[in-house]
């Protein structure tokens, strides 16, 4: 879309609310011109995963058009860059790990204040094994109606690595970045099954201290080719790394993180607290245009595939529509030929799927304690705190409640009244229950990974 085309949209929609606002008085001319974007060319960036869905459509929908914003999408290297680059501000804002702007918080890896409004989407990743390392799986796995039972649990791929360790050979595998949901979902997977992932120390930030299973950051794009090449036995990644893997022959997807925990959140809308408080009334525009691209992409399959040949194409995630649309579109292809309805696999609006919850935010930190990222013990309260700090509800409920007034949604649509817990979740693929009320209890039920007073 050209520069022009933004502009007249722009000038239109000005006038629009200039003639509406004339004959309601003075007093709502003011109200309309104090809501007006104080920033309306933006640059945000993304990463090539199906789950910058909702950036492409509110691009490609004209959804941040119509909240007055003239906005450029643009792919970024990695995690890192793209953090980097909204840190720095040469981009507005961007699709983040839901992890990022906590470990900028906390000060993990990079320091910042990087804050969300947004959730993005639930669900979306799984983990994948090479062929190789699946055949050796395959025979201590249960099957049922002549294929292999699901969900797979990481006791199989143990004797694997136990096997491999008598042999004097280790076992790696990648994930995208030290505090992306990939990392921590790996670890849960592997821990449940009896496998140690690893620690960080203050001294070693590899994560990979008494490690079972090595884990390495590889970017999302780049997992197929690396696996293929065997410097990778496996990883954990978004869609559409895992069917790409199928679809090459390369590999297996062995579990989605909706059968490692359900409904989990995956990426957020990420904006540095000094944007987000010189911009106000843009942050609220910009949530507007996501939570309406999120309602469009679960209102219907129509719609998934329309959004399937939107991201295929190359300035997107440029890749062929078929395996984009494997899991986009209610299904999950685990070994070729064998595709499973998978109506949850991406969430983008259903289960309140938008809304920044503290609990999501409290878990992902449980995490990074869990792993060595945070070295010392934190009371209870440091875990709402810090939520406090990152996660913003009340910017998501002016988008809701304006969105609601304008009559684009209603108000069962949005959690109003929501205290920003979830409460306990049972969905785990370990069955233990996660209240984000109790951190340190939460902690302190798991065989493998920190407790509450541990140190590495």
């Amino acid at each position: 879309m050209t520069d022009s085309t933004n502009t007249r949209r722009r000038f239109l929609a000005g006038t629009t609310a200039l003639l509406g606002t004339t004959a309601l008085g003075l007093p709502q001319a003011r109200a309309q011109k104090a809501a007006l974007p104080e920033k309306e060319v933006l640059k945000f960036g993304f990463i090539k995963l199906t789950d910058c869905a909702p950036l492409v459509v509110a691009y490609e929908k004209h959804f941040f058009e119509d909240e007055g914003l003239n906005v450029t999408l643009e792919a970024q290297a990695n995690w890192k860059v793209l953090l980097d680059r909204v840190i720095d501000g040469q981009l507005d804002g961007a699709h983040m790990l839901a992890g990022q702007p906590l470990g900028a918080t906390i000060g993990f890896g990079t320091k910042a204040d990087v804050v969300t409004a947004f959730s993005m989407d639930l669900n979306g990743n799984g983990i994948t094994v090479s062929n190789a390392v699946w055949n050796e799986m395959k025979p201590f796995l249960p099957s049922e109606g002549g294929k292999v039972k699901h969900p797979i649990k990481a006791d199989a791929l143990k004797k694997v690595v136990d096997k491999w360790k008598t042999q004097g050979k280790p076992f790696k595998m990648g994930m995208v970045f030290p505090v992306s949901t990939h990392n921590y979902e790996l670890r849960y997977w592997l821990a449940a099954g009896g496998l140690h992932p690893g620690y960080y120390t203050s001294s070693d930030i590899s994560g990979t201290k008494n490690a079972d299973v090595l884990l390495s950051v590889t970017p999302p794009p780049q997992m197929p080719a690396t696996m293929e090449a065997g410097t990778i036995n496996g990883y954990c990644v978004g869609e559409p790394w895992n069917q790409q893997a199928v679809f090459k022959g390369i590999g297996v997807p062995v579990v989605t993180d909706l059968e490692i925990w359900k409904n989990n959140p995956e990426k957020v809308f990420g904006v540095t607290r000094a944007w987000a408080e010189k911009n106000p009334n843009t942050h609220v525009a910009v949530v507007k245009a996501l939570i309406r691209a999120c309602m469009w992409l679960d209102a219907s399959i129509a719609n998934r595939v329309e959004a399937v040949k939107m991201l295929a194409k190359p300035n997107y995630v440029g890749a062929d529509a078929e395996v984009i649309g494997n899991s986009m579109t209610g299904t999950f292809e685990y070994e070729k030929g064998d595709k499973r309805p998978m109506p949850d696999f991406n969430v983008f609006f259903r289960y309140f799927a938008t809304y920044p919850f503290y609990s999501d935010a409290i878990w992902y930190l449980t995490q990074m304690r869990r792993w060595g990222q945070i070295t010392e013990t934190k009371p209870d309260s440091w875990y709402l705190e810090t939520a406090k700090k990152v996660y913003l509800p009340e910017t998501y409920l002016k988008a809701a409640k304006a969105l609601i007034a304008e009559g684009k949604a209603k108000e069962a649509d949005f959690p109003m009244k929501s205290d920003g817990f979830k409460g306990p979740q049972d969905g785990f693929i370990d069955g233990i229950v996660f209240d984000g009320r109790k951190p340190n209890d939460y902690l302190s039920k798991f065989k493998i990974g920190l407790k509450s007073a541990d140190a590495v």
